[in-house]
């Protein structure tokens, strides 16, 4: 399947938990890199969440915070160099993992797949597709949009989401106009599947949307609804980081 073909060996990271506004309320760290025999810089990736959503991740090409919401920036900051350093720890321990365990590789889980428009779809009225892929390991996958019969490049897609399962979700979106004489596939290539899996959507197909709005929201960027506990999330996250610079500092 292209640039899916081969094995890779992951090592994944969580740091879970903590009480923010109730007690469902579960801010999540996770940190993961992944590598094959032929190479050892395969992607990683380094994000913090709050309820399965997405409140920064590190762009570790370019060495930056990237906010899922762009007016975090101005609640506190992250270092990246902090990312940087646990990426290379993972990376490091993940060789020595990979020499004790005789190479074995990660095992292939395939991806669920569900595909659902944002908002209900009437004719003529902007809309966006949405192609949800959830529930697979390793995080290396292609999502394909295709629109009669042709492929659409105009799209866009999160980063990996970790599952507290350690199993991954990615969302991609497609911003359309619904037509009776359109049809919408989005084509999912994964290791864990033995051909390209295919999902369909046509205007004539009624379906009640799936209990991932929260997710679809925050995915497109408008996650309005949940700004105020992500806010305290951030100014938690400042202080732990001040709490733990005053530790370092006192005499012991």
């Amino acid at each position: 399947m292209g640039v899916l073909a081969g094995n890779l060996w992951l090592l994944l990271l969580l740091l879970l938990g903590v009480r923010l506004v109730t007690a469902e309320d579960v801010l999540l760290q996770a940190a993961f890199v992944q590598r094959s025999l032929t190479s050892e810089k395969e992607p990683g990736e380094y994000t913090y969440d709050i309820d399965r959503e997405e409140v920064f991740h590190v762009d570790l090409e370019r060495k930056d915070i990237v906010w899922r919401l762009p007016q975090f920036r101005d609640f506190t900051t992250f270092p990246a160099v902090n990312a940087l350093s646990n990426i290379a720890i993972l990376r490091s321990n993940l060789d020595i993992l990979m020499r004790r365990s005789n190479n074995t590789p990660v095992e292939n889980v395939p991806p669920k797949v569900t595909l659902y428009p944002e908002k209900p779809a009437e004719l003529g009225e902007p809309n966006v597709l949405i192609c949800l892929a959830d529930a697979f390991l390793p995080p290396v996958i292609n999502l394909t949009w295709v629109k009669n019969g042709q492929e659409v490049k105009d799209t866009e897609e999160t980063d990996f989401y970790p599952n507290t399962d350690h199993s991954f979700r990615k969302f991609s979106y497609l911003t359309f106009v619904p037509n009776a004489e359109d049809v919408y596939y989005c084509r999912v290539e994964h290791w864990g599947l033995a051909q390209p899996l295919t999902k369909e959507w046509n205007l004539d197909m009624v379906e009640s949307l799936p209990e991932t709005v929260a997710n679809v929201v925050c995915g497109l960027g408008l996650a309005v609804g949940i700004v105020g506990i992500i806010v305290g999330t951030v100014i938690l996250i400042k202080n732990r980081q001040n709490s733990e610079a005053n530790s370092r500092r006192r005499p012991r």
